[in-house]
């Protein structure tokens, strides 16, 4: 998904000023609106102790006024293929930084690198060059979406690099990873497909169903050998239907699957958004970007693994058939849009763009929620919602811009 070469953008500079601070000295965020796991405190304040949330402001503590501001925990997003014009799937390290960066601008301190389709090959080499930024922290796994998805529902992926999910290339992939695959998307209905989702439970490793032209009864059957995840729910699976229910039924009705939703205005009519939101419930939605590229870049033309892409104000589709290829979406804008268009609580918003997918990757000790001990990794909106600071570890990312 490496930019054309061309392409223009409107990214943010990579670059950005922290907030001055008192050398070592603990900070305050004072006078907010804190979103709690427990609920909303009004006039609150949150506490930061180096890269930790803490309980108590000592006396020493340098305070910031953030009165009229929302403070939430930092945003979480386990299905992002890229930003700020870098493809996590084809671009060098310094491609890779560079987008993981452009998220962090927008208000994701924590996010899982996916890959698209392509040779087994290519993709064990990829998992390695990911799994060694994972294991310094700057991302928190892998997605592998594709090779093993149904060519009846490729979407934006080369149908000549397709395979069925023969479990021991799947555990290839998992191999070349070192142990930092989070999630694998599967059409569970292709051969091996049942045993794949199996393989991947006992090694810790999500299986999730998307890309999938599997019946209702398939779709259970997959549930019930391990699939936890429904890969972006509606897009590139059958339809919901009153007579052949298909994979959607069963996905929104067991509570054992956690369900992605990509909160674009493209990628879902806001009533299928609802019906989704309101039967999964916040505990079990997880808000995705999906991003490609040019998220937080700009309109051009893109390449997507070896398929050519279209963004075209700010919609990606392919060249060749129109076919939506990933999104440009940013989380701070799902969050605003859940909000201020969707009519979703800011409780369940965050819900579902932080403590949900922290809790899918295994890390809600760590991030998620604003509580003592975890992580200090935050966002700071102002009263209509839009982005006015990120804080991940204790660092400004984005400096408070309260004036």
């Amino acid at each position: 998904m490496a930019a054309h070469p061309g392409a223009r953008g409107t990214a943010r500079p990579a670059t950005n000023h922290p907030h001055p601070a008192t050398s070592g000295a603990p900070t305050v965020l004072a006078g907010a609106t804190v979103v709690l796991p427990t609920g909303t405190v009004e006039n609150g304040q949150v506490t930061i102790d180096g890269t930790r949330i803490t309980g108590m402001a000592p006396e020493n503590a340098q305070v910031i006024d953030v009165t009229g501001h929302y403070v939430l925990p930092g945003f979480v997003d386990i299905h992002n293929h890229g930003g700020g014009g870098a493809s996590f799937t084809s671009g060098s390290v310094e491609d890779v930084l560079k987008g993981i960066h452009t998220h962090r601008l927008h208000g994701t301190t924590t996010l899982v690198a996916s890959t698209v389709t392509g040779d087994m090959d290519f993709l064990t080499e990829r998992a390695g060059l990911l799994s060694e930024l994972a294991e310094q922290g700057e991302i928190a796994g892998i997605h592998f979406e594709g090779p093993f998805i149904s060519p009846c529902r490729k979407g934006a992926h080369s149908e000549e690099l397709l395979r069925d999910p023969d479990p021991a290339e799947v555990r290839k992939l998992i191999d070349a990873a070192r142990g930092r695959a989070k999630m694998v998307t599967l059409a569970t209905e292709l051969p091996g497909g049942i045993d794949s989702v199996r393989l991947l439970a006992e090694h810790g490793v999500i299986a999730a169903i998307g890309h999938t032209d599997a019946t209702y009864e398939q779709t259970v059957e997959a549930i019930d050998a391990g699939a936890t995840v429904a890969t972006h729910l509606f897009n590139a699976m059958p339809q919901l239907g009153h007579r052949s229910p298909g994979p959607i039924a069963a996905l929104l009705e067991d509570d054992r699957v956690a369900i992605e939703l990509i909160d674009d205005g493209t990628h879902l009519h806001p009533a299928a958004l609802q019906l989704a939101f309101h039967r999964a419930g916040a505990g079990r939605v997880a808000f995705i970007t999906d991003a490609m590229d040019a998220a937080g870049f700009g309109d051009g033309r893109y390449w997507l693994g070896p398929l050519e892409v279209e963004v075209a104000d700010g919609v990606a589709r392919l060249l060749t058939d129109g076919t939506i290829a990933g999104s440009t979406l940013t989380l701070d804008r799902a969050f605003k849009r859940a909000v201020t268009v969707d009519g979703l609580s800011v409780e369940d918003a965050v819900t579902a763009l932080s403590a949900t997918p922290a809790r899918l990757l295994g890390m809600s000790d760590r991030i998620g929620s604003l509580e003592p001990g975890k992580d200090a990794d935050l966002v700071l909106l102002d009263a209509d919602y839009d982005l006015k600071g990120v804080m991940r570890r204790g660092e400004w990312v984005v400096g408070p811009q309260l004036h």
